[in-house]
C-alpha cells in the first residue's frame, strides 16, 4: 500500500429538511471576509425568528447568519425597535431619555436664573457707579462768585 493516494470519502448530511445541503460553485468566492447586512435583511431574519416557533440557531443557520448575531439583533429590536437594528446601536430607555431630558430642564431653568442675576448685578453696579460720579461731583466745592 505503499505509494498509494487515500482515497477520500465524502459522506453528505441527511436530506432532512432542517440540514441543506450548500454547494460551493467557483463563482462564489470562499471565505469572502465580513458580510454586511442591510436592514431590511436584518428586520425580515428577526422577524422569522419571533414569529416562527424554531430555534434562533435554526433561522440563523437557514439564512446564513451567525446564532451570536442574530441573538444580538433580536436583543436590539426588543430593546429599540428597527432604528436599533438598522445602526447597530446599543439602545438607550425611555426612562433614561425622560430623565436625561428633565436634567437639562432644570439645568437650562438654572442657567437662565443665572443670567438674569448677573444681568442685575451689572445693572446695580452700574447705578451705583452713576451714583458716585454725581456724589463726587456734589461734595467738590463750589468756587466763590457763582
Amino acid at each position: 500500500m505503499k505509494g498509494l493516494k487515500p482515497e477520500l470519502k465524502h459522506s453528505t448530511m441527511s436530506n432532512d429538511a432542517t440540514y441543506p445541503v450548500q454547494i460551493i460553485s467557483a463563482d462564489e468566492p470562499v471565505g469572502r471576509g465580513r458580510r454586511r447586512w442591510n436592514a431590511d435583511d436584518k428586520l425580515r431574519i428577526v422577524e422569522e425568528a419571533l414569529a416562527s416557533g424554531e430555534s434562533i440557531s435554526a433561522v440563523a443557520r437557514r439564512n446564513g447568519v451567525a446564532p451570536n448575531l442574530l441573538y444580538r439583533w433580536r436583543r436590539l429590536a426588543l430593546e429599540g425597535g428597527a432604528v436599533a437594528i438598522t445602526g447597530d446601536d446599543s439602545v438607550t430607555s425611555d426612562k433614561t431619555v425622560r430623565e436625561l431630558q428633565s436634567q437639562i430642564k432644570e439645568l437650562e431653568r438654572q442657567l437662565g436664573r443665572k443670567t438674569m442675576e448677573v444681568e442685575i448685578l451689572r445693572e446695580a453696579v452700574e447705578q451705583s457707579r452713576l451714583k458716585k460720579q454725581t456724589l463726587r461731583v456734589l461734595s467738590l466745592p463750589r468756587e466763590r462768585g457763582q
